[in-house]
């Protein structure tokens, strides 16, 4: 079986009820990354932890240095876990995350976090652009109700739209319960 790895994409204090963005679903979607986490720990396959920080202070969250910007308790790194922190909603872009992915022979990339129509899609389109086999596992990334031209869009029909989408041509699109029975 190919080498793969976990990839938490921001889950971040800012994201949780308390923060400056909170998430529909972040408590459940952390609950399920929780459990992958501890799957991957245990089988001694790689967790790599994606962390955002805008660069500027004046940022709606996330900023520099904050609480809001720390990894959650429920998903917290180990000291072997590289923690990659970004600037950009690609998780690849100027960071060592390929460099840390080759490294380790990585060929499979298993997806989680936050926020769904962002930072997972970001990722997940270029992980597959960039050769790696994605999966997305749906129930353990969270996102926000969105608004368009006057119209606000529910995060779980944000989720659905994204979801499939990816599902259609970057990644397979799974639940954790599914991932797990099937890899771990």
């Amino acid at each position: 079986m190919a080498k793969q790895a976990l990839i938490l994409v921001d889950i971040q204090n800012d994201y949780f009820p308390q923060g400056k963005w909170p998430l529909v679903g972040a408590d459940a979607a952390a609950d399920n990354a929780a459990k992958l986490v501890q799957a991957f720990r245990e089988a001694g396959d790689q967790v790599v932890h994606i962390r955002h920080e805008f660069t500027a202070d004046a940022a709606p969250f996330f900023t520099p240095g904050s609480e809001g910007a720390k990894l959650h308790p429920k998903v917290l790194d180990r000291h072997d876990e590289p923690v990659v922190l970004k600037h950009f909603v690609n998780s690849f872009r100027e960071t060592e995350l390929q460099s840390i992915l080759d490294q380790q022979g990585i060929e499979r990339l298993v997806i989680v976090g936050s926020m769904s129509h962002m930072c997972v899609d970001g990722i997940t389109r270029a992980a597959a652009d960039l050769g790696y086999t994605v999966t997305v596992i749906h129930d353990a990334c969270a996102t926000r109700d969105l608004e368009f031209n006057g119209l606000v869009v529910p995060a779980a029909q944000v989720h659905a739209a994204f979801m499939s989408a990816l599902g259609f041509a970057y990644a397979d699109v799974v639940s954790t319960e599914t991932f797990l029975a099937a890899n771990h």
